[in-house]
């Protein structure tokens, strides 16, 4: 697959509801046998991985935008330099 190709099927992606999307991530983390050469995932992180996302994809979670959480981060800090 070209890098076209992969970036097609990305910007696809993105396209999904997020429900979807963490379906899919969810499918893809799955299918691997093993993290990809110098990959990042431990046997515990893909298990927390596996376990969120199951959880979104039965609604038992909230999902809230990283710019909400951004704000809360810098308004319980007592930052006003946010975006």
């Amino acid at each position: 697959m070209s890098t076209e190709e992969i970036a097609a099927v990305y910007d696809s992606a993105l396209a999904l509801p997020e429900q979807k999307r963490a379906e899919l991530a969810n499918r893809l983390l799955d299918s691997l046998a093993e993290p990809a050469a110098g990959g990042a995932f431990s046997p515990e992180i893909a298990a927390e991985v596996r376990r969120r996302s199951q959880e979104i994809e039965r609604g038992e979670v909230e999902l809230v935008p990283w710019s909400e959480v951004r704000a809360a981060i810098h308004q319980r800090l007592g930052r006003r330099d946010q975006p």
